[in-house]
C-alpha cells in the first residue's frame, strides 16, 4: 500500500479553520484528503471520523442517508474541542462508485433496501476498505483515535490494519422520512449499533448549507 502525501493548505469552514492534507493512492490513483484541526500528532487520543464520500449527501443534500449529516455533525463536533482529524476517502456508495450507487438507487426506488439492490448488482454490502487510513494517520503523527460512528465492522477493520481506536463515539444525527428505512436496515443487516430513537430528527439539525 503506497499512500503519498501531496500537499496541506489552510481551509476555513462553517465551524473553525481546519488544516486540509492532500494523499495519492498511486495504486488506484485515488485521492483522498484529511480534516485536521489543532495539534494531532502524539499525545492523547484524538476525536476523529473515517468518512466516506457520498456525492448525494455531501453536496448535493440528499435525505435518502445520514452521510451529509454525519459530515457536517462531526466537523461541528472535532471544533468544539478544538481537536480531531476527519479523513475523507474517495469510495463512494459503499465502494461500488457513484454510477452504481444511482443503478442501486433505482433499485431501492422499486422496493429493494440498501443491501438487497447491492447485491442484485453483483456487489457486497459494504466494498469500502481502510489500509488506506494507517498510513494517513501515520503521517499526521496520530497514535490514537475516539472514532465517530456507529459501524462495529469500520472499529474491526480499521483495528485490523493498525488503528488504535481507543473509543467507539456514536453519532446519531439526521433521521428523516426519507432515510428511516435506510438506517434501519443499516442497524438489523450490517450491524451498526445505533436506535433510531436515539437519532435525533433531520428538521431539528442545521446542515449550515
Amino acid at each position: 500500500m503506497t499512500i503519498r502525501f501531496i500537499a496541506a493548505c489552510r481551509l476555513p469552514m462553517p465551524w473553525a479553520t481546519f488544516t486540509m492534507h492532500g494523499f495519492e493512492d498511486e495504486a488506484t490513483g485515488k485521492e483522498h484528503v484529511a480534516l485536521t484541526l489543532g495539534d494531532v500528532s502524539g499525545g492523547e487520543p484524538v476525536l476523529g471520523r473515517v468518512h466516506s464520500e457520498c456525492l448525494t449527501g455531501d453536496a448535493l443534500f440528499s435525505m435518502r442517508c445520514d452521510c451529509g449529516y454525519q459530515l457536517q455533525a462531526a466537523l461541528k463536533r472535532i471544533a468544539e474541542e478544538g481537536r480531531g482529524v476527519l479523513l475523507y476517502l474517495r469510495q463512494e456508495g459503499r465502494g461500488i462508485g457513484l454510477l452504481n450507487k444511482i443503478r442501486a438507487y433505482n433499485l431501492q426506488d422499486q422496493g429493494a433496501d440498501t443491501v438487497e439492490a447491492n447485491e442484485r448488482l453483483g456487489f457486497g454490502a459494504d466494498m469500502r476498505r481502510y489500509d488506506i487510513c494507517t498510513p494517513m494517520l501515520d503521517h499526521l503523527g496520530v497514535t490514537g483515535l475516539k472514532l465517530m460512528t456507529n459501524n462495529p465492522r469500520k472499529v474491526d477493520a480499521l483495528t485490523r490494519d493498525g488503528v488504535n481506536v481507543t473509543e467507539r463515539v456514536p453519532l446519531t444525527t439526521g433521521l428523516n422520512p426519507h432515510n428511516e428505512h435506510y438506517l434501519s436496515t443499516k442497524a438489523g443487516k450490517l450491524g451498526h449499533m445505533m436506535a433510531l430513537d436515539d437519532f435525533i430528527q433531520a428538521q431539528d439539525v442545521d446542515r449550515d448549507r
